[in-house]
């Protein structure tokens, strides 16, 4: 059973167009006018094996608020439709990455209850083109529209180009294990209140 999903997500300040398939195999293609923001999620697919497509247009002019927390937003919903019952997923996964000087870590339980705790100190305002204070808003977003626990750890690193990109991968690969499939329990729910 092919689990994909594609979300259409439209306010008066952003457009945006999103299909993912989770089982995938790292393919992407993404514009969010926003490019090391696209960077990082050329490599959520890469390193989450998943296969996604995004096409954002938001009030960039603004500011890039918008655009980032609803692309978040719609990468949540389209994980959330494309689990549909989340009957054999193992659920949760969790990942410890280090990216040269960075260490990172990210743990995952796609529980149907939201929340978000993300603990990094990046100290750049900027990268690229990036507004770094807005990291925090993706996964903040995500999580609420996956209903998902998501946290994640920066434990230490000097450059936030890799502090930023440890986070990406490390979600990327704790994603990747919760929403993979366990075989022995394939038409069980992963809890015992039989509902996520």
């Amino acid at each position: 059973m092919s689990r994909t999903a594609t979300v259409h997500r439209k306010t008066a300040e952003t457009d945006i167009k999103l299909r993912l398939a989770l089982d995938g195999h790292g393919k992407s293609n993404v514009s969010t006018g926003i490019r090391f923001f696209d960077h990082m999620l050329d490599l959520l697919a890469r390193h989450g094996a998943l296969d996604l497509t995004v096409a954002a247009v938001g009030d960039l002019d603004v500011d890039q608020h918008h655009t980032v927390e609803d692309v978040g937003i719609a990468l949540g919903e389209a994980v959330q439709k494309a689990l549909g019952s989340k009957k054999g997923i193992l659920r949760a996964g969790y990942f410890l990455l280090p990216m040269d000087e960075t260490l990172a870590a990210a743990a995952i339980d796609l529980s149907g209850r939201p929340r978000c705790v993300v603990n990094a100190k990046i100290k750049a305002a900027k990268v690229g083109d990036f507004t770094t204070e807005l990291l925090e808003d993706f996964f903040q977003g995500f999580a609420q529209a996956a209903k998902a626990n998501v946290h994640l750890r920066c434990l230490y690193g000097r450059s936030s180009h890799h502090q930023i990109e440890a986070l990406f991968k490390t979600f990327a690969r704790a994603l990747r294990f919760a929403v993979s499939r366990d075989r022995r329990l394939r038409n069980v729910l992963p809890s015992t209140k039989e509902l996520l």
